[in-house]
């Protein structure tokens, strides 16, 4: 499956933005999709995710500014960003797997926030 995000981009500190992330194939509801981010010369953690069973799971950096969901009339999970801080600037990737499919990766998408 291709995973495609968007919506990245330069904001300031304390702005909003909805990163949205959507799969090639028609079997977006199978899928457990979530987003991670990267800076350079770190390792790619853990940003939110959303089972296909139900529920979310965010990092503890996240939670409560951050709020991922999945849009089913669009096939697009998107991740709601609130209160962003400078620390949260990194290139955001998204990705799509269940049991029959391995994990996909989207190309990334830069987040920028100014302070």
């Amino acid at each position: 499956v291709q995973v495609v995000e968007s919506g990245g981009g330069l904001v300031q500190a304390g702005e909003s933005l909805t990163l949205s992330c959507a799969v090639t194939d028609n079997l977006f509801s199978i899928y457990n999709m979530g987003w991670y981010r990267q800076i350079p010369g770190k390792q790619r953690e853990l940003v939110a995710e959303i089972p296909n069973g139900g529920g979310t799971h965010y990092a503890d950096s996240v939670l409560g500014r951050f709020t991922i969901f999945r849009d089913a009339r669009e096939s697009t999970v998107r991740l709601q960003m609130n209160d962003l801080r400078s620390d949260d600037t990194a290139v955001y990737y998204c990705y799509a797997d269940d049991l029959l499919h391995p994990r996909s990766w989207g190309q990334g998408t830069q987040v920028t926030v100014s302070s």
